[in-house]
């Protein structure tokens, strides 16, 4: 496989809970060079619902040429919903440790507890960031990293954001999607489970799965991995 793509398409990265865009930077640096990315912010700091989000995005992605939007785990409802509006020149999607419904339902009400925004004023320890975000021997930059992020982000956007994944269903958009759609799930996800990839392609069979061993931040893991899944796609689509 080439790492090089020739592809004109432009690649659409759309963060997980923080918002910020500045976790991509792992993945970035393994995509050809030549491929023409869009990494935009979520507004802050005011916050937008999925559904207030979507038209958001149709303001960012290109006007011209073709393009494919990748959704990491909160990102990827909103691929999808977006999806759903059948927009132009949208020639596939990619959906990260995603979800189209409530990935932590099993938790029963603990998330609900966990999301409310005196609770996300407290740090929360190494030990869980561990298990359920980057997993045992992450480097100290990407922990770091991880902690600068929901600095960036702050509490009350934070809290407002796991309030709206709690709530999400993206199931019935999930069916009305026409384009190829990739999803790339990490085998040692604790936040994300596999019940969500199961759901997903139940409703939708055509999705593509890559499975790699990675934790719920695959793509600051396993990003030299994680970048060919995503060039094989790309070079498989036509524009």
């Amino acid at each position: 496989m080439s790492e090089k793509t020739s592809s004109p398409i432009t690649l659409v990265l759309l963060p997980g809970l923080d918002g910020t865009g500045d976790l991509f930077v792992n993945l970035t640096q393994e995509l050809p060079r030549d491929l023409k990315i869009i990494t935009p912010a979520y507004p802050s700091p005011q916050f937008l619902s999925y559904s207030e989000l979507v038209p958001w995005l149709g303001d960012v992605v290109p006007e011209v040429g073709p393009y494919v939007i990748l959704g990491e785990s909160f990102g990827s409802a909103l691929a999808v919903k977006f999806a759903a509006t059948h927009p132009r020149n949208l020639v596939g999607i990619i959906l990260a440790v995603g979800f189209v419904s409530n990935p932590v339902r099993s938790w029963g009400p603990i998330p609900k507890l966990l999301s409310h925004p005196l609770l996300c004023r407290i740090p929360p320890p190494d030990f869980m960031l561990e298990y359920f975000l980057y997993g045992r021997g992450a480097p100290q930059s990407l922990k770091l990293a991880v902690r600068q992020a929901r600095l960036s982000a702050g509490v009350e956007l934070l809290a407002k954001r796991s309030r709206e994944v709690i709530g999400c269903d993206a199931r019935e958009e999930l069916r009305q999607i026409n384009v190829p759609l990739l999803f790339l799930q990490a085998t040692k996800d604790r936040l994300v489970d596999r019940g969500c990839l199961e759901e997903i392609k139940r409703i939708h069979p055509e999705a593509i799965v890559i499975s790699l061993r990675a934790p719920h931040l695959l793509f600051q893991r396993e990003p030299r991995q994680a970048a060919k899944a995503i060039i094989r796609f790309l070079d498989s689509l036509t524009p």
